[in-house]
């Protein structure tokens, strides 16, 4: 398995690293290891960002394989890569930033078409529920009139 940040500001890696842990190991390891595991890689990540010289407005991009064993996550430092996009470097920054600004639009538009969605189902629940419930009291005024 591996866990992707995507772009991240390196101030806000932690939260991030812990909220993905979270997502991709929902139902394979419990909440207490997924915070441990989160907490041992942020530790690590911290020592590698001082070494790179990483400051709290760069935005970083880290990936790493994992795997899970008897519900423990193991992390695989070997594949650790870090991407740091430095705030001089305006250019890669930019670019860097607007991928996660279009995906964050795409996500909120698809969030919105889905809520339209229910929202429709919803209407065609209640019209359902509404034409079941008018013949239920068409089939009771029936059956009363024949036992007239």
């Amino acid at each position: 398995m591996e866990l992707r940040s995507g772009y991240v500001r390196a101030s806000g890696y932690a939260n991030k690293i812990r909220k993905v842990l979270f997502a991709i190991t929902r139902g394979r390891a419990e909440p207490e290891e997924v915070v441990r595991a989160a907490a041992e890689l942020n530790q690590y990540l911290f020592g590698k960002f001082q070494e790179l010289g990483v400051r709290k407005e760069d935005v970083v991009r880290i990936s790493i394989g994992f795997s899970i064993d008897g519900g423990k996550i193991i992390w695989d430092y070997d594949s650790l890569k870090i991407e740091v996009y430095r705030r001089e470097e305006e250019k890669n920054l930019a670019q860097a930033m607007e991928e996660v600004e279009e995906r964050e639009k795409a996500l909120d538009e698809a969030i919105k078409e889905l809520e339209n969605l229910a929202e429709r189902l919803r209407a065609l629940s209640d019209e359902i529920s509404e034409k079941v419930e008018k013949l239920k009291q068409e089939h009771s005024g029936l059956k009363l009139q024949v036992e007239r």
